[in-house]
């Protein structure tokens, strides 16, 4: 359009010729002629390209496309799948995969293969609606790569959002999450709109209705929010959440973190979460943090008493000292056959049996798996010393770090002295000890006990309470002139000779 300015503005007023202007400006004598004749440029026209490479798989491509018209959605062929099927059926065809792709882009949005929905800016009220979803992230947590998932809810007028990572998406996880972010909003949202998810929704009804889980209506309505679920297969409808779990996954988790335990992954999404309320979004007048502060004042009021988030079974103790919850068994100290009450939560399992609480277990969420505690086991095991050695809870302690080397070589020097059985038994009675005063402190004793070759149940007794009284140790003192009375220290050794497995050499005097 300026080019033809310029010719035009030469030939009215700079008294030039067709030839003289062509030469002057570098152009041909036929583009001067056109622009004399019209200020607007003519519309080119593309020439048509020959395809010697596609035209022999064009027919081909026509008839899958063709064929997928009748296909179901998530069954029809792919550019890639395309080009991969020529590779195979038609070998003389040479045709590199982005001519394929071009081509099939072309021909799926003439045959409506290709839908182009047109979407609507929506505009949202302080504190009206929140979306809800998951999303999964690997992180590191003490070396081990383990999938976590991320519960994600997301202020749709403020931008703010809250993150909170657990080890399994389940209805637990969900609804503690939820307390969880009404906490970190300061309120609760009018509505929250979710997707189909298992926790809330039992079955998807006609329309927008859903037959709801009684648990989710229950804690809506302690809560007092409305809730709305988008249609199946449209995650569009929440696409605030949806988005933000990508824009915090891609910013804050990579590098994969690495953590020492699930509490520190949620405490780094957390700092993670203050952080982005610095950032502005799109067109947005004020910060993230700024808008969550005037949203707060046009939130529900939290409630006063939380939602009891257990879900109760009422299972009874079997054979083995355990009893069954969902999948998996855990082990109780209390008799074989007693119902007890286990409140399932989002990751730990309480088992209560007359009003006390009696165990408490990290809950297990694969199948079929036994949960098991040695101290659970200890009164059964006075009775049965022999099954100590090889006791699965004695392998899981082992595992868990709560076994010290120290207990072996204390329960070695038993064995020694008082033989295997009554040996066994009295390490047994020292691990009830660690119920009185504490394994650490136990620990601690044990350790004393064995640098003073000191091997007695009693004797680790004693040093425990000198502990927890605060006992100081005698320090030595120079008594001068009276060392000339030092007298050989005591011995008990020929004490040794009453023990039960002393080996009798000869009569005793």
């Amino acid at each position: 359009m300026e080019l033809f300015e310029q010719i035009r503005r030469e030939y009215e007023h700079g008294g030039g010729t067709i030839r003289g202007i062509a030469k002057k400006l570098g152009v041909h004598r036929r583009m001067v002629r056109e622009a004399v004749l019209s200020a607007v440029p003519v519309e080119r026209k593309t020439p048509v390209r020959e395809r010697p490479k596609l035209e022999p798989a064009m027919a081909f491509i026509d008839a899958l496309l063709e064929t997928d018209l009748k296909a179901p959605r998530k069954q029809r062929h792919t550019a890639h799948r395309i080009w991969c099927r020529i590779r195979a059926e038609m070998p003389e065809v040479k045709v590199a995969e982005s001519t394929i792709r071009r081509h099939v882009r072309e021909r799926k949005i003439k045959l409506g293969l290709t839908r182009r929905e047109t979407f609507i800016p929506q505009s949202y009220s302080w504190g009206t609606e929140a979306q809800v979803d998951w999303y999964e992230a690997y992180a590191e947590i003490c070396g081990e790569r383990q999938k976590a998932y991320l519960f994600c809810m997301r202020s749709m007028a403020s931008g703010g959002a809250f993150h909170r990572a657990f080890p399994h998406a389940s209805q637990q996880a969900f609804l503690e999450a939820h307390e969880l972010a009404f906490a970190y909003f300061g309120g609760v949202f009018t509505t929250l709109r979710y997707d189909n998810l298992k926790s809330a929704v039992k079955k998807i009804l006609r329309g927008y209705q859903r037959e709801e889980t009684t648990r989710f209506m229950a804690f809506r309505s302690h809560w007092g929010f409305a809730s709305e679920f988008c249609t199946p297969g449209e995650g569009h409808e929440k696409g605030g959440v949806e988005g933000e779990g990508g824009y915090f996954r891609r910013n804050h988790l990579v590098p994969v973190p690495q953590v020492a335990s699930w509490e520190e992954l949620n405490v780094l999404l957390r700092e993670a979460s203050k952080q982005d309320e610095q950032r502005m979004i799109g067109e947005r007048t004020q910060t993230v943090g700024a808008g969550m502060h005037t949203e707060r004042e046009h939130l529900r009021t939290l409630a006063e008493e939380g939602f009891d988030l257990a879900a109760v079974h009422f299972p009874h103790v079997n054979a083995s000292g355990c009893i069954r919850v969902l999948t998996n068994f855990y082990s109780v100290p209390l008799p074989v056959g007693v119902e007890v009450q286990a409140k399932v939560y989002a990751t730990y399992v309480e088992i209560w049996h007359q009003g006390q609480c009696v165990a408490r277990h990290e809950r297990c969420f694969d199948r079929q798996q036994k949960v098991l505690d040695l101290e659970h086991y200890l009164e059964a095991l006075t009775k049965k010393p022999g099954a100590l050695a090889g006791s699965t809870p004695l392998e899981q302690w082992r595992a868990q770090g709560r076994w010290p080397v120290s207990f072996d070589r204390f329960w070695e020097m038993l064995k020694q002295r008082q033989g295997r059985q009554c040996g066994t038994r009295a390490m047994v009675e020292v691990l009830l000890l660690g119920r009185q005063y504490g394994y650490p402190s136990l620990k601690i004793a044990i350790e004393k006990a064995l640098e003073m070759s000191c091997f007695d149940v009693d004797a680790v007794r004693l040093l425990l309470d000198a502990e927890r009284l605060g006992r100081r140790e005698a320090e030595p003192v120079e008594i001068g002139a009276l060392r000339c009375y030092d007298r050989p220290q005591p011995t008990t050794r020929n004490y040794d000779q009453l023990l039960r497995n002393y080996p009798a050499t000869g009569v005793i005097q």
